[in-house]
């Protein structure tokens, strides 16, 4: 155990000691049944007497803190008054500059409301967030190319890479993939990050000084709204309808607030899952270039289409270098991958590469190495065919569910792939005062509010992940909200 002792100090070496442990205990980094070292051990530790410690536990002992059992040592007990957790601690007790460190709105924007103590009184709660199911996802596949990557590649694998742009044949593989799908990609042109989030974040703090405009989608991606935030950017919305962003109310707002970047989601958006028409994805472009702004295009779940003719991407109509593209393989497999990437042409390109570096040195060598297996076998587009099958099927079934459970002046546009489905909630229905009553029944889903700089503006709004539940699960969670709901209106 090390404990600091200041043997300087006026304050008698056996009282640091008892108070060092007094507020170990009290502040919980001792739990209750922990093992203490023995009076010779800590003091052979510590370079101080048996006595000095023996003092030492007995004033703790004396104020019912520990308590020694014959034979076998001396133990933490429960503290007698309430153990206070380090983040709700008395300001006073910390230094003056973690004290003056504010988060302004970035807590509760990025933090769901939910109610757990409700919902956790459900024997079966149904959530309608998150990302995918996660029965769906690949482990024993995944693990069959670890297993490979490490056996082939040994310390290689586990060492940390080159501080570069990413592992190599994984940036081969994705050029030809993005490929195949129009986007001039290669791997001298492509980033591997950790996750999307990472790219979204290297671009804004590269391009982005405190105050500047950023022109996003109103609604918008509720992680992506707490890193502007965050970032201290202004944020100007721009409404969207049934065919994505109104392009056509964009230069206005070019020439008012003379933005520094566009970030847009043109397919399956989060949360509204609309898509950005052909028409206006090329009038974007033309604006963009017009207006010197780069555009940063998030397309975190384009691969999961069920139906609907697919759009070129953003980045395949850019010959001049104004779009950033930023994709990634944790939606589409699993989360906890962290993986993700981004392609930008030009010298912006190099310049995200050095942030990277001195942000976090790489992404994970053994993971990048792993999915460069697993895509290369051919398991990532039957993985992906898969998925589309199975998440169709429960976007049906919610819609269906919707029909039947919901008034029928609940709005709904049914989108053509993706992950969610966007609620326009009866008028005068706020989303967080249904979420309040929802999690009583056992179903909980995203607010709007979650999704708007100003939060007001998305009280009529409900995002639902249709992706995470079974049909059947479906069905019982959307009859619990239509539950909710008649409650709500009386």
């Amino acid at each position: 155990m090390r404990i600091p002792l200041d043997h300087q100090s006026a304050v008698p070496l056996y009282q640091q000691i008892e108070r060092y442990l007094r507020q170990s205990i009290l502040s919980g980094d001792l739990v209750p049944e922990t093992r203490l070292p023995s009076t010779r051990e800590l003091a052979e530790s510590l370079g101080v007497s048996r006595i000095t410690v023996t003092n030492a536990y007995a004033e703790l002992e004396s104020d019912g803190l520990i308590y020694s059992r014959e034979g076998s040592g001396t133990y933490v007990m429960a503290p007698v008054t309430p153990s206070s957790s380090p983040g709700t601690a008395a300001n006073t007790l910390w230094p003056l500059w973690q004290r003056e460190v504010s988060l302004g709105e970035l807590l509760p924007q990025s933090r769901y409301p939910l109610l757990p103590a409700s919902r956790a009184s459900h024997p079966h709660p149904i959530s309608f967030t998150g990302v995918g199911d996660p029965c769906q996802f690949p482990v024993k596949d995944f693990y069959k190319a670890i297993q490979t990557v490490i056996k082939r590649d040994g310390i290689a694998a586990l060492d940390y890479g080159p501080f570069d742009e990413g592992y190599r044949p994984l940036r081969e593989t994705l050029s030809h993939i993005l490929a195949s799908q129009g986007i001039r990609a290669n791997p001298d042109n492509t980033l591997i990050t950790s996750g999307s989030q990472q790219a979204l974040a290297l671009v804004c703090q590269l391009l982005l000084k405190p105050g500047d405009a950023i022109l996003v989608e109103k609604p918008s991606y509720n992680f992506a709204l707490a890193l502007f935030q965050a970032l201290n950017l202004k944020v100007v919305g721009v409404p969207m309808d049934e065919w994505g962003m109104q392009v056509e109310l964009v230069e206005p707002l070019l020439q008012q607030y003379h933005p520094k970047l566009i970030y847009t989601i043109p397919n399956f958006q989060n949360p509204t899952g609309m898509c950005l028409s052909g028409a206006r994805r090329r009038e974007l472009v033309i604006l963009a270039n017009r207006y010197n702004v780069p555009i940063l295009e998030d397309d975190f779940a384009g691969d999961l289409r069920y139906e609907g003719r697919a759009q070129p991407a953003i980045k395949a109509l850019d010959p001049h270098g104004s779009v950033i593209y930023v994709g990634t393989f944790s939606k589409m497999l699993m989360p906890g991958l962290r993986v993700g990437f981004l392609v930008a042409d030009g010298p912006i390109f190099g310049q995200l590469v050095d942030y990277k570096r001195v942000i976090d040195l790489t992404t994970s060598t053994l993971i990048q190495r792993g999915l460069d297996e697993y895509v290369t076998v051919g398991r990532y587009q039957a993985h992906l065919r898969r998925s589309c099958r199975v998440y169709r099927k429960r976007r049906d079934a919610m819609l269906a569910a919707i029909r039947r459970h919901l008034p029928p002046d609940v709005h709904v546009t049914p989108p053509q792939g993706g992950l969610f489905i966007w609620l326009r909630l009866p008028e005068g229905v706020s989303s967080l005062a249904l979420l309040s009553i929802a999690a009583e029944q056992g179903v909980e889903f995203a607010p709007g509010s979650l999704f708007f700089v100003d939060r007001s503006e998305g009280e009529a709004y409900a995002r639902l992940n249709f992706a995470t539940q079974t049909p059947e699960d479906i069905e019982q969670g959307i009859q619990r909200l239509g539950v909710a709901l008649r409650r709500l209106m009386g």
